[in-house]
C-alpha cells in the first residue's frame, strides 16, 4: 500500500559562516530596514509610503498616483519579471537564496530559534528529550518572539495602507476596523507559519519557480557546484594529509554541506530543484579546506560546461555574456529608460470629460445653443492648481465655468462646464455631433506661462 502523503523529517540546518552568510545578512537588514522603516518616513508632512484606498490615493515619496496610473505599476512588475529572467540566466536562483521574503523571514526565525535552542545538535537532542521546565521555557520564549514578530510584520503590511501613527493609535486602543485587524492577523499568521514551520516546503512544493526556473537555466548559468574530479573519491583522512597520498579525492566525506542546507539536499548528487541557491554549502565546505590545507571551491559557483571542460572562471565569466543574456539585459535597459522617462514626463494633473446625460443639447437665451459637461480634474501633486478651460475646433465657442477652477494639493473636483454657440454658427455646421477639443491648461493665473496642458476629445451636438 502506498500513502498518497508522506510526512518529512523536520530539517535541523547547520548555522554557518563565511563570506556568502555575511552577504545575506546584509540583504536581510536591508530589506528589512525598508519594509519596516518606510511606514514612519515622514515625507512632507505625511508617510512617505502610503497606499491610501479609501481616498484612492497612492503615495511614493513626491509622487501622487491615481488608479489611472495603472499603467505605472504595470511597468513594474515587468520590470521584475525582466530582472528576475535575467538574473536567473546569469547565476541561477540569486533571488531565492538572498532576498526572497521566504529566505528572509526563515533567516530570522531561525535564528531566533538557535538563540532558545541552540545549534542543530542540540535543537536535536531537544526535540528528542522529554518535556521538562527547561524545555517548555525554551519552546516558548521561541515562540513568543516568534509571534511578536509575525504580528509586527502583519501591523507592518497594514501600515502601508492606513497610516502608521493611526494604526498604532488604534491597535493601542483596540480600535482598528475588521479589515486591518483581519489583514494584520492573516499577514502576521502567514509569516509564522511559512516562516517557523513550513520553511522548505514552501520552496521546494508551493513556489512556482521553483518548477519553471529550469527553462532559464542552459549550462552557461553560474550554479552551485560540486567539483567532481576533484572530490571522488571521498573519504575520511587526518588533517593535513595529501589526497593522493591515500587515494582519494578532496572531499573527506563529512557531510557539512548537507547538514547546513536549508532545504536537506546533499549538493553532490548534482544540480537539484530544491536547491535555492542559499551558498551556505560553499561557506561551510570552504571552511573545511581550510582546516585541512587544500583549496578552497570544492564548492562553488560554476557552470556545467566550464566544469565537464575544466574551464578556468575567467573564461566562464565571459560566457556570462551570451546572447540570451544580452537580449535580457537590452530589454530590462529599454523598459527601465521607458519607466523612467514615463514618470519624469508625467503631467501634474489629469482630466476626463464626459457628457451631461440629462440634456444633450438645449437652445438658450437669443437662439444659441449649449452643451453642457462634467469635467473630472485631478491634482497628481502636493501643490495648488489653477486652471484655463478653453475649446478648440469649434467656431465661435464660449465656455460658461462657475467661479475660478481651482484644486487643492493631491484634490479631485468635477467641473461644470457649459458650451455655447451662435445660432449662425450651429446652422452652419448642421444637425448632429461635431466633433471638438477641451484645452485645459495648468496657470497660475491669468496673464502667466502655461506650466502643463491637455487637450480632451468631445463632440457638440446641434439638435434638429
Amino acid at each position: 500500500m502506498v500513502s498518497l502523503y508522506q510526512s518529512e523529517a523536520k530539517i535541523q540546518s547547520r548555522s554557518v559562516t563565511g563570506w556568502f552568510a555575511g552577504w545575506r545578512w546584509a540583504l536581510v537588514w536591508a530589506t528589512q530596514l525598508v519594509f519596516y522603516g518606510l511606514p514612519w518616513l515622514e515625507w512632507g508632512g505625511r508617510q512617505a509610503v502610503l497606499f491610501d484606498l479609501g481616498a484612492r490615493r497612492f503615495y511614493i515619496f513626491g509622487l501622487v498616483l491615481y488608479p489611472q496610473d495603472f499603467i505605472y505599476l504595470s511597468g513594474l512588475l515587468i520590470l521584475s519579471a525582466f530582472s528576475l529572467f535575467l538574473f536567473t540566466a546569469v547565476a541561477g536562483r540569486l533571488w531565492c537564496g538572498f532576498a526572497c521574503p521566504q529566505t528572509v523571514y526563515t533567516e530570522i526565525f531561525m535564528w531566533v530559534e538557535r538563540r532558545f535552542e541552540g545549534d542543530r545538535q542540540a535543537r536535536i537532542k531537544l526535540d528528542a528529550a522529554p518535556w521538562s521546565t527547561g524545555k517548555l521555557l525554551r519552546r516558548g520564549g521561541k515562540q513568543l518572539v516568534w509571534i511578536g514578530i509575525g504580528l509586527w510584520t502583519g501591523f507592518t503590511f497594514v501600515a502601508y495602507f492606513t497610516p502608521a501613527h493611526q494604526l498604532f493609535a488604534g491597535a493601542m486602543a483596540l480600535t482598528l476596523g475588521p479589515w486591518e485587524w483581519f489583514w494584520s492577523l492573516f499577514y502576521g499568521f502567514a509569516t509564522y507559519g511559512n516562516a517557523g514551520y513550513m520553511r522548505e516546503q514552501v520552496c521546494k512544493y508551493m513556489c512556482p519557480y521553483a518548477r519553471f526556473q529550469s527553462a532559464m537555466f542552459d549550462r552557461d548559468t553560474l550554479i552551485i557546484s560540486y567539483d567532481t574530479a576533484r572530490g571522488e573519491p571521498r573519504g575520511s583522512r587526518a588533517r593535513g594529509v595529501a589526497p593522493a597520498s591515500v587515494g582519494k579525492g578532496d572531499c573527506i566525506n563529512c557531510t557539512l554541506c548537507v547538514q547546513v542546507c536549508p532545504t536537506g539536499i546533499d549538493i553532490r548528487d548534482g544540480l537539484q530543484y530544491e536547491c535555492i541557491g542559499c551558498t551556505a554549502c560553499i561557506d561551510v565546505c570552504n571552511g573545511v579546506m581550510d582546516k585541512m590545507g587544500y583549496p578552497r571551491g570544492l564548492i562553488r559557483y560554476a557552470t556545467q560546461n566550464g566544469m565537464q571542460g575544466g574551464w578556468s572562471a575567467a573564461r566562464m565569466w565571459k560566457r556570462v555574456f551570451r546572447p540570451r543574456v544580452l537580449i535580457y539585459s537590452g530589454v530590462l535597459l529599454a523598459i527601465a529608460v521607458a519607466f523612467v522617462a514615463s514618470l519624469a514626463m508625467r503631467a501634474p494633473f489629469r482630466a476626463d470629460v464626459v457628457r451631461d446625460r440629462g440634456a444633450l443639447a438645449r437652445m438658450v437665451d437669443d437662439g444659441r445653443i449649449e452643451n453642457v459637461y462634467r469635467i473630472q480634474l485631478m491634482n497628481a501633486s502636493e501643490l495648488p492648481q489653477r486652471f484655463r478651460i478653453v475649446v478648440d475646433g469649434l467656431p465661435q465657442a464660449a465656455v460658461t465655468i462657475r467661479g475660478p477652477v481651482e484644486l487643492g494639493p493631491t484634490q479631485a473636483r468635477w467641473v461644470p462646464v457649459a458650451v455655447q454657440i451662435p445660432p449662425e454658427v450651429a446652422q452652419q455646421l448642421g444637425a448632429g455631433a461635431h466633433p471638438m477639443h477641451f484645452r485645459i491648461a495648468l496657470q497660475d493665473g491669468p496673464d502667466a506661462p502655461v506650466r502643463a496642458e491637455r487637450s480632451e476629445k468631445s463632440t457638440f451636438v446641434v439638435p434638429r
